[in-house]
């Protein structure tokens, strides 16, 4: 990587890091698999940061790559492993709701699959419009609004969320 790119990846990485932890981590459920992700989609686009920095959105095309890396990493795991009642050590870090609305909600997302999840995590989580959460889970408009529709009806269905109302001014599920 020439020196320049190497800076401009490095900025990149500083700005995004953040974001793709948490996307990671809501996608995941564990904290350290989440920092997984998230790293092993960074070296993915720093192999090819000339090209993906050339692009519109850099940043959407990354979340595309920890889009993968995470269906990679689901499709190798165990959906015993995967859907296990585990308790990751740092808990999404949301003052508006307490704690056990957090783990209701983030035990009600693991029981997704992962397609409904990751529709649910990037509309809703990350606010992302329709079109930018189709590109990062490559599949259309259409196929984002089924699946989120899905994943927020099996959330709305879910008993142990019956208590658990959406905090002001977040959107409604």
């Amino acid at each position: 990587m020439r020196p320049d790119d190497a800076a401009a990846f490095h900025e990149f990485v500083q700005a995004q890091w953040p974001r793709l932890v948490r996307t990671a981590y809501l996608m995941t459920g564990d904290h350290a698999e989440a920092e997984d992700v998230a790293q092993t989609a960074l070296a993915k686009a720093g192999a090819s940061w000339r090209r993906i920095q050339a692009t519109e959105r850099p940043d959407a095309y990354v979340r595309r790559i920890l889009v993968n890396c995470n269906n990679n990493r689901f499709r190798r795991k165990r959906p015993s492993l995967l859907f296990g009642d585990k308790t990751p050590d740092v808990a999404v870090p949301d003052p508006t709701l307490r704690i056990d609305q957090r783990d209701a909600l983030r035990k009600a997302l693991l029981n997704l699959p992962p397609r409904q999840r990751a529709a649910v995590v990037l509309r809703y989580w990350e606010d992302l419009p329709e079109a930018e959460v189709a590109l990062a889970m490559g599949c259309s408009v259409g196929t984002v609004k089924s699946q989120a529709a899905r994943g927020l009806e099996k959330l709305r269905a879910d008993p142990a969320l019956a208590d658990v109302s959406p905090a002001q001014g977040t959107t409604s599920w």
